[in-house]
């Protein structure tokens, strides 16, 4: 029995360590981006994350990390192919996802791609990309109505949306709304989670007024 106990007690104090590990070194990859002022920097960060999330192999939020430093590149970078970028960050979404199944955080993401890519040529891809975006704003919604990620990103969406077709600061401002009640009462999981967009909300909501 007390070899039984010894056993338990290595078992659990190697389980310890290894969050711990797990715990500093996404702290470590937060604060790198927190720091990143360049897309070169943000390349660096993305690669740092998957690099963590290759190791875990059970973990959700290193993929998610990387794909949001990858995707964050295409507005960084001018020359950048917002394509091969989009598809790159794609990539990273689809391990999360098969981590982590119906998350409203990597719905919210994958919206973020969508218009990316969509922007590339607005007329043409509007129909396609356009709907991709819609539809994980939808999942996103259904996973978890009180994220207040969800608003936002539709609130630039429609804020930069023509009147004539259902956009604009006037229907924006409700959604940013919505968005900054939400973020006032928002508590993420852990220090690790999402927890973004709060003073981006709240400036967009002042510029619809």
């Amino acid at each position: 029995m007390k070899k039984l106990l010894v056993i338990i007690s290595m078992f659990i104090a190697g389980m310890v360590a290894a969050q711990s590990k797990y715990e500093g070194a996404m702290a470590k990859g937060l604060e790198q981006f927190k720091a990143s002022k360049t897309a070169e920097d943000m390349n660096a960060v993305s690669a740092f994350f998957e690099r963590v999330g290759d190791a875990e192999k059970d973990k959700w939020l290193p993929y998610y990390y990387a794909a949001q430093a990858t995707y964050l590149t295409g507005w960084m970078d001018p020359k950048a192919d917002k394509d091969k970028v989009g598809e790159k960050s794609k990539d990273l979404i689809s391990k999360a996802e098969a981590i982590e199944k119906n998350n409203s955080e990597i719905f919210c993401l994958r919206q973020m791609v969508a218009i990316l890519q969509m922007i590339v040529d607005p007329m043409t891809r509007y129909q396609s990309y356009g709907a991709e975006a819609r539809n994980a704003l939808e999942s996103a919604t259904k996973a978890d109505p009180n994220n207040p990620r969800i608003y936002y990103l539709n609130g630039q969406t429609l804020m930069n949306t023509p009147e004539a077709f259902g956009g604009g600061k006037a229907i924006a401002k409700k959604v940013f709304e919505k968005s900054v009640a939400l973020y006032k009462t928002f508590q993420p999981a852990s220090p690790l989670h999402p927890n973004w967009g709060k003073e981006e909300a709240e400036k967009l909501l002042a510029a619809c007024q």
